[in-house]
Parts: structure tokens; sequence; C-alpha cells
């Protein structure tokens, strides 16, 4: 049902597209037989709207993984760098929260250890809207700071690293299957920000998984039982990408080759001194408005990335 309903909904845009093209094609029509200028201004603006919205819909035919249509789980981790790397990640966080307060999307973090001085060491948080993680999923890999450190006394240049992980929203157990034996849940007191009023209780979960060693914590909700409902969707997309990693190497092996992605080789640089730029390696993708990007002007670069990702 939910498949089928992802379906229907594609098909109605592409005829809602349809039935405004042929309604501007008759004001068109109407403009040209009546000689009316106004009426011209009013065809050529409904014609720049379409031609946007016709962008939309043919972009959403890169998005072609299963998982792409729904939610993700983007988690932020502090690299190389000390507390300017701290600050980074939660300069990061901030980005993408703004980027998908910009698309509608909501988010919720549910783990978050703050840094020592300044920032966040780590952060785990849910996207939640559509397509959200067909375009988060451009984000994956190490982003690159450099700027003048507001943490140095001298105020040298630094150079800071920051890794961000992207996963799927998983519902349910239909792509991957735990057993509960495989399960060992601890609970401890959360020690977030935020977490005071439960320190009494020991509502903060942590999960690992026996059989890979994946470990997941969740701290930030409440009550012990909805951090455990978070741990477990978070050890669920973990657990997916894996298993969609060995399907990987099984195929690249046949291929005759595999790359592995490691940490160091990042994707993205974000120059703020001696000049301002940001730029995508990938894709050599680049503005020098870093403004906006640290402000969530995401979009350009995950189209640039998506795209040569399909070969268009």
């Amino acid at each position: 049902m939910r498949e089928l309903t992802n379906l229907r909904g594609q098909v109605e845009g592409w005829l809602a597209l349809h039935r405004q093209v042929r309604d501007a094609n008759e004001l068109l029509d109407l403009a040209m037989a009546d000689n009316d200028e106004s009426l011209g201004a009013e065809v050529a603006a409904e014609v720049e709207q379409l031609e946007r919205e016709l962008g939309q819909h043919e972009f959403k035919l890169f998005l072609s993984d299963p998982h792409d249509r729904g939610g993700a789980i983007l988690a932020i981790h502090a690299g190389a760098g000390g507390t300017d790397a701290s600050d980074w990640a939660q300069m990061l966080l901030r980005m993408y929260t703004r980027w998908s307060e910009e698309r509608g999307f909501k988010t919720d973090i549910i783990d978050q250890m703050d840094g020592d001085e300044a920032g966040i060491k780590s952060v785990t948080l849910t996207v939640d809207g559509e397509y959200a993680y067909g375009y988060l999923r451009a984000e994956r890999g190490v982003h690159r700071l450099v700027r003048l450190s507001p943490f140095d006394a001298a105020h040298r240049r630094h150079t800071s690293f920051a890794l961000v992980e992207v996963w799927p929203q998983i519902e349910g157990d239909d792509v991957v299957a735990i057993r509960p034996t495989d399960l060992q849940i601890d609970t401890f007191r959360a020690s977030s920000a935020g977490g005071q009023h439960m320190q009494k209780n020991e509502t903060a979960v942590r999960i690992t998984h026996l059989a890979t060693g994946i470990v997941v914590s969740c701290q930030n909700e409440r009550s012990q039982t909805q951090n455990r409902e978070n741990a477990m969707k978070v050890l669920r997309a973990k657990l997916a990408e894996v298993e969609e990693q060995k399907r990987r190497e099984q195929l690249a092996e046949l291929k005759g080759e595999h790359v592995k992605a490691e940490w160091g080789s990042q994707i993205r640089s974000y120059v703020l001194h001696p000049y301002q730029m940001v730029k995508d390696h990938r894709t050599e993708h680049e503005t020098g408005n870093t403004a906006a990007v640290l402000d969530g002007r995401l979009d350009e670069f995950m189209v640039a990335y998506l795209r040569s990702a399909v070969g268009q």
C-alpha cells in the first residue's frame, strides 16, 4: 500500500503538470488572438513556473534508490582539529537544520555529545520529509573547513574536519531481521545538555548488536521507551547499510574492482580564509557565497552530485 501511494503521487504530479501546460497553451492562444500584452506577461510568468516544476519532476527521476523517497538519519562527528573541529560539527548541524527547515522537513536530535570547550563531538538526528534521504545521501563523507580560528589567541588559520554519515530510515523488520538474542541493551543516566531532568533515572539507552559489534545510543528523549525506539531505528538503518555494502562488494568483486571509501578523503572544502569558496571535489562544483551555503543553501551541490552519480 505504501508503494502504491508513492506511485500514485508521482503519476498525479505528472498529470497535474500536464494540465497546467495545457491551460498555459490555451492562455497563450487567447493572448495572441487578442494581442493582449498583459495576458502575454502572465503567460510568460506561468511558463517560468512550469519550467521550474518540470526541472523538479525530472530531477526526482534520478532518485531511484528504493529508500530515496523516505526519511533519513544523519550523523555528524568532529574529526581532526580539536575544539575547532567540534565547533565545525556544530556549524554543520546548523547548516543541515536550516536546509531541512527551508524544505519543510522535520528534524529531531536523538543523541548528542557536547564538545569539551565548545561545539559538539557528535550528534545524530532524524530528518523526516519526502526525498530527505535521496538528497542527503549526497552529503556522506568528510567535510573540511579552513578559517581563522576563533579559539586561537594568535588568530591563526586552522583546518578542521568532520565526518557526515547518512542512512535511510528503515521501517519495521521487513528489510533487516533483528533477533532479540543478538542484542545487548544497557541503560544509563543521560548526560547531554537538556538531560538534567533525567539524572535520577536511567532513561538513556545503549544497544549493542552482538553479531556485528555495532553500538548505538540515544538519550535525548524523556523516557527510556522513546530512547529505545530511536536507538532501534538507528540500528536498523546501520544494519541495512551493512547488508547493502556486502551486496556492493560482491558486485565489485565480480567486476574485478573494489574501491573503499576511507576517512580522510574529503568530499567538500569550505574555505573562509584567505578567500571565500565552497568546492565539492567529486563534481568540481563551487561557489564563492560561503555564507549562503553555511545557511543551508545546499541544493545546487546535492543536485550536481546526484546528476553526476547517474552520468547526467
